[in-house]
């Protein structure tokens, strides 16, 4: 069975990168090892590092846990928390129904 390719933007790839870049300078802030976040976390430390290099290959769960080591996971709401286009949509249907 073939499994799908994860292909992203190199402009979404690089946003990416910029989490992956901010969970580690929080992980360096709190003067962490990345074994100490790993095993907190429960993921591998190999797992940590696609973290810190912002692979979209690993899982939200990850992420997730790896901010609640920081004590960051009231983050995780802030994706996205904002829907403005939605918002918009569901307003325009609401009127064309009136």
């Amino acid at each position: 069975m073939r499994t799908k390719k994860h292909i992203l933007l190199p402009r979404f790839q690089e946003m990416m990168e910029v989490v992956g870049e901010n969970i580690r300078l929080a992980r360096k802030r709190r003067r962490l090892t990345t074994m100490q976040v790993a095993e907190r976390a429960g993921i591998d430390r190999s797992t940590l590092y696609q973290i810190e290099k912002g692979n979209p290959k690993v899982s939200l769960g990850g992420y997730f846990n790896v901010l609640r080591v920081f004590g960051m996971q009231d983050d995780f709401l802030k994706l996205a928390a904002d829907d403005p286009l939605g918002r918009k949509l569901q307003d325009l249907e609401l009127i064309s129904k009136s």
